[in-house]
């Protein structure tokens, strides 16, 4: 298994959990990201800058994503296709995405982009929060003691 992370919007607090995940484990934790960002020496840690544009960090994660790998994204059309090709997808909030809930968390994507779309000001999500932070936690952790006793 290796982790991939949508790197450009993941909270920093989220990052530091997957960092100290991947050094205790020693999987393979690749930052995906259209901007330079700081990552721990540790050889299974790496940043991958790609180029700036729509989609290019998201393209480039279903790319060299596998099944069986984790991607951490909360870009609802990236968790879709990484599920299509047999990934778990957990967000930073600590929702593991599934073939079960990716079409109607699909479909309420598409409805808020229709409701901004005719002015509608649907705000945007709301703060990390502590819980958040621990669900996040809790989810990976049990990801990675699965993934550890195969």
């Amino acid at each position: 298994m290796e982790i991939w992370v949508d790197a450009d919007a993941c909270p920093v607090v989220i990052k530091d959990i997957l960092f100290k995940a991947a050094q205790r484990t020693r999987l393979q934790l690749t930052l995906v990201a259209n901007q330079s960002m700081r990552v721990p020496r540790a050889p299974n840690i790496k940043m991958l800058q790609v180029a700036s544009g729509f989609d290019v960090a998201d393209q480039e994660i279903v790319r060299r994503s596998a099944a069986g790998d984790l991607v951490i994204t909360s870009d609802i059309p990236l968790a879709a296709e990484a599920i299509e090709k047999g990934a778990q997808v957990l967000s930073p909030r600590g929702e593991l995405y599934t073939t079960e809930n990716i079409r109607a968390r699909l479909n309420m994507r598409d409805f808020m982009d229709t409701m901004r779309a005719s002015g509608v000001d649907t705000g945007g999500p709301p703060v990390l929060n502590q819980q958040d932070r621990r669900k996040f936690a809790n989810h990976l952790d049990s990801i990675l003691a699965r993934a550890a006793g195969d």
